[in-house]
């Protein structure tokens, strides 16, 4: 965990840090329901889409000026190979979020050392992380986003873009004074998404080389 759990791990619970969790993994019965919210973390329905319930509370604790860590892969992936297509979760709270958030990247090595999907009978996870391996977080510098100058860049570029069919339609978007249909939103997310996927495969590189 990165942060602390109220009255336990950290003396100001406010320092800590709010994370999304995985509803199915980490709110599946009421223990874990009360210890994963005591530390901070927001369920998200795996699937859901960007606009669920969940993701409003955690746009809310952004709005307040709150730290929030995300998972913008949406998936755990040990493979040693660059970092895949972003999920547009993180983007969508970046557009979304009245005054641009510090966007702060992380990586982290060796986890499919310490914790190994394939470990037991090469399909299961060990029941508790494995000693003596080695752990390297790298942290980046933060990420700058000229939102209002993407945002005229999307609802130009959508204009020759179709959102494709579906039941349920998107809201509109107001972002840097702009409102954007679906269409536009797909191309800021993928455009916002696609920055922050370059500077963590730098990131993972530069870890390579430590």
């Amino acid at each position: 965990m990165w942060g602390g759990f109220k009255g336990l791990l950290s003396l100001d619970p406010e320092l800590a840090r709010w994370v999304l969790a995985a509803e199915d993994i980490c709110f599946n019965n009421p223990v874990f329901s009360y210890i994963f919210r005591t530390g901070k973390c927001i369920p998200i329905t795996r699937g859901g889409g960007i606009y669920q319930e969940h993701m409003s509370e955690a746009l809310d604790r952004l709005k307040d000026g709150s730290w929030l860590h995300t998972f913008p892969e949406g998936k755990v992936f040990q493979e040693d190979v660059p970092i895949r297509r972003l999920k547009w979760g993180t983007a969508s709270l970046i557009a979304r979020c009245p005054v641009t958030p510090i966007v702060l990247p992380i990586i982290h090595r060796g986890f499919d050392e310490m914790m190994p999907e394939k470990y037991l009978f090469g399909r299961r996870r060990p029941p508790l992380p494995l000693w003596n391996k080695n752990l390297q977080v790298v942290v980046g510098v933060p990420i700058e986003f000229d939102v209002p100058m993407m945002v005229e860049t999307a609802v130009s570029a959508s204009r020759h873009v179709t959102a494709p069919i579906q039941e349920q339609k998107w809201p509109l978007l107001s972002s840097a004074g702009e409102e954007l249909d679906e269409a536009a939103q797909r191309c800021l997310y993928t455009a916002l998404s696609e920055k922050i996927q370059s500077s963590l495969e730098t990131l993972r590189l530069l870890a390579k080389q430590l």
